[in-house]
C-alpha cells in the first residue's frame, strides 16, 4: 500500500520574529515495514541534516530575517509492507536505553498497582489487556491536555489523546521492567483525509519490538508510518524551536494521509 502524506504547520505572530532556530523531526525512515519513495521538508532559511541519538533524521533550520508568519511543510510517498509483523530490532539501539526514566513517563503508586494487576505475568496478551484497560480509564478526549501533560497527570485526570495514552502505557511498562518507547508518525484510516499526526508505543519483548496503539487498540502496524522513536514525546517532537521577539505565537496544522 502506497500513501501520500502532506503535513503543513503554519505559524503566525503578532509582532515580527527574528533569529529563530527550528529543530524538525518530520522525516520517515526505511525499515522492514516501510519504504520511503520520496520525502521533502520545506522550511525557510538555512538548514542542515543530521541524526539524533536515536538515529532519527533531524533537520536544524535557522532564520536570520524578520517574519510574521512561517510555514513548514513535509510531504512524500511511503509504501507500507502488506504483511502484519512485529518490528524486529534492526536499528542497533540498545533496548535498555528505553528503561530510562523521564519526567513525562513516571508512575505513581496507583499506576504501578494498576499495571501489576493487569499484567500478573509478562506476555503480549496481558500487555494488550493493559492497553485496553488504559483506554477505558483514559477515554480519548481532544483539547484537554497539552504536550506538557505527564503520564501521572493524564492517569489522574482520566482524559487525553494518543500522546497521553502512549506516555501512560510506556510508564507502566517501565514499571514492569520492560523497555518501552514512544513512536511518532502517521496513521492511515480509509475514507478519512484529514488526520492529526499520530503517536503510539512499542515494547521490547522476546527480542522483538511490538506495536501498542492504545488510542485505536491496534497491535500490528499495518497502517502506521514511522517517523521517529524516543523515550517520550520530547525526544521526537516534530518541531521545537526558539526565537527572538514575535509577540504571541499561534499555530495550526493540517495533515493528509491518502492512499495513492
Amino acid at each position: 500500500m502506497k500513501l501520500m502524506i502532506n503535513h503543513q504547520t503554519h505559524y503566525q505572530y503578532t509582532e515580527q520574529a527574528c533569529n529563530s532556530i527550528q529543530y524538525i523531526k518530520m522525516t520517515p525512515f526505511n525499515n522492514a515495514h516501510q519504504k520511503v519513495h520520496y520525502w521533502d521538508v520545506s522550511v525557510p532559511g538555512e538548514r542542515c541534516v543530521k541524526q539524533d541519538a536515536f538515529k532519527n533524521i533531524w533537520i536544524t533550520s535557522s532564520q536570520r530575517f524578520a517574519y510574521e508568519q512561517m510555514t513548514i511543510m513535509a510531504q512524500g510517498i511511503i509504501e507500507l509492507s502488506p504483511k502484519p509483523f512485529a518490528l524486529n530490532m534492526t536499528d542497533h539501539l540498545n533496548p535498555y536505553l528505553f528503561l530510562q526514566p523521564t519526567p513525562t513517563t513516571l508512575c505513581n503508586a496507583e499506576m504501578k498497582e494498576f499495571a501489576h494487576r493487569l499484567v500478573p505475568e509478562i506476555n503480549r496478551h496481558n500487555l494488550m489487556k493493559l492497553s485496553e484497560a488504559i483506554l477505558q480509564h483514559i477515554p480519548y478526549l481532544p483539547n484537554q491536555t497539552s504536550v506538557k501533560t505527564s503520564a501521572i497527570d493524564a492517569f489522574q485526570d482520566r482524559q487525553g489523546v494518543c500522546q497521553d495514552h502512549s506516555h501512560v502505557f510506556i510508564a507502566m511498562c517501565k514499571a514492569l521492567g520492560l523497555p518501552a518507547r514512544y513512536v511518532s508518525g502517521y496513521l492511515f484510516v480509509p475514507n478519512t483525509s484529514h488526520l492529526a499526526s499520530h503517536a503510539w508505543a512499542e515494547v521490547f519483548l522476546d527480542n522483538t519490538w511490538y506495536c501498542f496503539d492504545t488510542s485505536n487498540q491496534l497491535f500490528s502496524p499495518e497502517a502506521h508510518v514511522y517517523v521517529a522513536v524516543g523515550r517520550d514525546y520530547w525526544d521526537v517532537a516534530p518541531i521545537r524551536g526558539v526565537r527572538e521577539k514575535g509577540g504571541i505565537e499561534s499555530m495550526h496544522s493540517i495533515v493528509q494521509v491518502l492512499a495513492c
